[in-house]
């Protein structure tokens, strides 16, 4: 109620000094809404429960107004009950606000109080968001203030909490993090490098967080659990124009960041007292019709959470990005998902991007893009310790080159081509190797799944504003539920109507019983900003995952109403 009247007390005071102006209010009121319902139906055969409430909704609505240098906003959330599988620890009951917060800003601070989200660098270090599709929300609570004395120039500090729960109110953890990035742009900084075309950007974080320490108890050892835990991480980012004289001159960019962290026992890594270490470096190079990007990434013990005792999805402090592609194929996107693990990895990626030109043999009128990614990614080389060192170390690390641990493979080659104004295609074949004991997404099976899988799309417009979009996808493994078919249709009238059916088909299943379709269909209407979904049918226990981050989904069979608007 405090933060209602705080806006509704900032908003009133503006409108009331426009007023004796008699000028034309300059305020702005900007907002959205997204609401999510559904109806649940046993169903035995999939594994589909009921809830004692028979339905649940999720709602958000958010109101941003903003007047001159300042801005106010406020998320209102209602959780009744939380849609299955949206929390895993039931983070999520009843209505509230969830999100408040005041910010000035001019060229020279910007001081935001209450809630606000963050990223220093990529994110090894300290990252902050809200995805509500996966029921993460670990945003700060407290002070951010970014100086800019001059163009290149930026300092930031965050002092605050993490948001842990929601009860009609938001539930901060108990630790409080701390943190400073520097980001330095040396061509707006140096002044001789001013016209310089290659750019060079530095940057630095630093991010601690105090939590009331104890005791461990091991055997017959005590140990003391610190109550402040630091990380730091430098980073240089360079961007600049190869072959510039040449008719194809290319864009390369490179960014490398390193993390170190000092001893945090927790949850995570088992209580031991090993230091954390984190690298990552990414570099692409592109020019006409032709791209090239390569990753490499080393991760030991950096997981960094706002309460040590916590695990899964509750209050992570820092990011830890998947080297694999995010594929949005269905069978591809959510059978097999990787997420780098907590414990550390070893990984490498290599992309390849190419259009065969127009007017050639194989490019035909409207020429032809290929892609080739491949990534790979293992278990630290480690031998673990005994004894005492056991319970403090826990390991020692051998080398930064991969360990003997196969963590996953994934190969996916894809060829696009416009065969007229009409009509159009891709397909995209992919092999994986994947490790389910190290991303569990599977109960059936424990151990390496070796999966190819081939999809097919075809877009055809067969008359202005209709659109038919059909989708033919097929994997292929003798592990785990065996080999699997998905259909899509989808019909598409622009600017307002859409239709769609899946179909997921475990014809291969081992268990004849379980050989089951998963079919929904969806009822689409947009009209602007506001979009109105209507689905029925069946989905499948399994793993949902956006930008690497993922969550268990279990099965349903009902109904589901999706609204969304902004203003």
């Amino acid at each position: 109620m405090k933060e209602i009247l705080i806006l509704s007390s900032f908003v009133l005071l503006n409108f009331i000094s426009y007023s004796q102006k008699e000028e034309k209010p300059e305020g702005q009121l900007h907002g959205n809404f997204q609401i999510l319902s559904q109806q649940y139906s046993e169903d035995s055969l999939i594994g589909a429960t009921v809830p004692p409430a028979e339905t649940a909704i999720n709602a958000f609505g958010s109101l941003n107004y903003k007047y001159g240098n300042f801005t106010a906003g406020l998320r209102f959330e209602s959780y009744n009950n939380a849609i299955q599988g949206f929390s895993a620890q039931n983070r999520y009951k009843g209505t509230g606000i969830g999100n408040r917060y005041i910010q000035y800003q001019d060229t020279l601070l910007d001081i935001t109080i209450g809630n606000f989200y963050d990223q220093f660098g990529n994110g090894l270090v300290l990252r902050t968001y809200w995805e509500p599709n996966l029921g993460i929300d670990n945003a700060f609570d407290g002070v951010r203030v970014i100086f800019t004395p001059k163009q290149g120039i930026t300092l930031k500090t965050i002092y605050g909490k993490q948001r842990l729960d929601f009860d009609n109110r938001i539930i901060n953890a108990d630790g409080i993090i701390r943190g400073a990035d520097l980001d330095l742009n040396l061509n707006n900084f140096i002044s001789k490098w001013s016209e310089k075309e290659t750019q060079i950007t530095l940057g630095g974080s630093f991010v601690s967080r105090y939590q009331a320490g104890g005791n461990l108890f091991a055997d017959t050892l005590i140990f003391t659990l610190p109550e402040n835990v630091a990380m730091a991480a430098g980073r240089i980012e360079l961007n600049t124009t190869l072959f510039r004289n040449s008719s194809k001159p290319g864009s390369l960019q490179v960014n490398a960041e390193y993390a170190s962290k000092i001893n945090d026992p927790s949850a995570d890594n088992g209580f031991i007292y090993r230091k954390g270490t984190g690298i990552y470096i990414n570099s692409s190079y592109s020019s006409k019709g032709f791209g090239i990007n390569l990753a490499t990434k080393f991760i030991d013990n950096m997981s960094f959470r706002a309460d040590r005792n916590l695990k899964l999805f509750d209050v992570p402090t820092n990011y830890l990005p998947a080297i694999t592609k995010q594929h949005t194929y269905n069978l591809a996107a959510t059978l097999y998902p990787y997420a780098t693990p907590l414990t550390g990895e070893v990984s490498i990626m290599g992309e390849i991007f190419y259009t065969i030109p127009k007017g050639s043999a194989l490019g035909g009128k409207y020429g032809t893009q290929l892609s080739l990614n491949m990534a790979a990614a293992n278990g630290l080389d480690t031998t673990q310790f005994t004894g005492i060192n056991a319970l403090t170390e826990g390991y020692n690390l051998n080398g930064i080159g991969f360990g003997p641990s196969k963590y996953v493979r994934d190969v996916n080659f894809e060829i696009r081509k416009k065969l007229s104004k009409e009509l159009s295609f891709a397909f995209t074949y992919y092999y994986m190797e994947f490790n389910t004991l190290v991303t569990p997404v599977t109960n059936d099976f424990k151990g390496i799944v070796y999966a190819d899988i081939e999809v097919l799309e075809i877009n055809y417009k067969f008359a202005p504003k209709h659109n038919l979009k059909i989708e033919v996808q097929a994997l292929q493994t003798k592990q785990d539920k065996g080999d699997w078919a998905t259909a899509v249709i989808e019909y598409s009238k622009s600017p307002h109507w859409s239709i769609g059916i899946i179909d997921q088909y475990n014809y291969g299943n081992p268990n004849e019983e379980k050989q089951l379709h998963y079919l929904f269909g969806t009822v689409s209407y947009i009209e602007g900003s506001h979009r109105i979904s209507l689905g029925y049918g069946k989905r499948r226990q399994g793993v949902f995952c956006i930008g690497g981050v993922c969550r268990a989904v279990p099965a349903t069979n009902g109904f589901e109403l999706t609204i969304t608007s902004s203003f």
